[in-house]
């Protein structure tokens, strides 16, 4: 076999729902081999390797205390990665300082249960307030991004509401509009339908999958409602007892 023919091998090729196929040659955005993960003293995972391509739609899945939540932190810094190797967005997770993690995290984007919005500010001022706190500094620039994620959430017209005059959902169109600021390579949603009701859950998910499927951000998406999967399959990993299944 030539050595074309063996790249193309070891590629990722992806699918999106359009049917159009692209092929991979990129670096994985989270890369873990032989990784043991604790939370505290308690081993999690023992011998972890898990792979996760660019532009991946990932769903994490598995009860209360399986550790979806632990591969998650150890993904964002909040763990330290023990033993193994882990590469996340091209920070090497066992070498990388304490007091750099914030370099790591710029390159993520994440999502949580909780909306996690400032109560007394607008939604175009909880934004502002995160661009300021990443940096930025010119407000023709930081007014234009947030006009773009808004509208990416479909909330441009509500950017001058707070968080009491918009319902769950809007918050956390807010919330995820927020995430993507600063054009992370890797969006983390930590269970974010977990507060919503069915409908409203159905629509974030959509709403997750199609900015996948639109501009090829790398979601991964822990979650323990199985409906949602059955509606926008793709890859899954499941948690269970220290290991996990692909």
């Amino acid at each position: 076999m030539n050595g074309t023919a063996i790249q193309a091998e070891q590629s990722t090729i992806t699918e999106n729902r359009q049917g159009v196929k692209w092929v991979n040659h990129e670096e994985p955005v989270v890369l873990f081999q032989q990784a043991d993960i604790y939370q505290e003293d308690h081993l999690v995972f023992k011998d972890l390797d898990l792979e996760i391509e660019k532009g991946a739609f990932i769903y994490l899945i598995g009860k209360t205390g399986s550790g979806k939540s632990s591969i998650l932190k150890t993904v964002y810094g909040a763990l330290p990665l023990v033993a193994g190797e882990g590469k996340v967005a091209g920070f090497d997770l066992k070498r990388i300082k304490q007091r750099h993690l914030y370099r790591l995290r710029r390159r993520l984007g994440m999502i949580f249960q909780d909306f996690n919005l400032l109560f007394d500010r607008s939604m175009e001022e909880n934004l502002l307030f995160v661009l300021r706190a990443t940096g930025w500094k010119e407000e023709a620039k930081m007014g234009q991004r947030i006009d773009e994620v808004l509208s990416q959430v479909g909330l441009q017209y509500l950017k001058h509401k707070k968080p009491h005059e918009l319902s769950g959902g809007e918050q956390q169109r807010v919330a995820i509009a927020r995430a993507l600021l600063n054009k992370p390579e890797l969006l983390i949603a930590d269970e974010p339908t977990g507060n919503l009701d069915p409908d409203t859950s159905d629509e974030i998910l959509k709403l997750l999958y199609d900015l996948n499927q639109e501009s090829r951000t790398t979601i991964l998406f822990a979650t323990h409602d199985y409906r949602l999967i059955e509606q926008y399959p793709s890859r899954v990993i499941r948690c269970h007892q220290g290991q996990i299944f692909l």
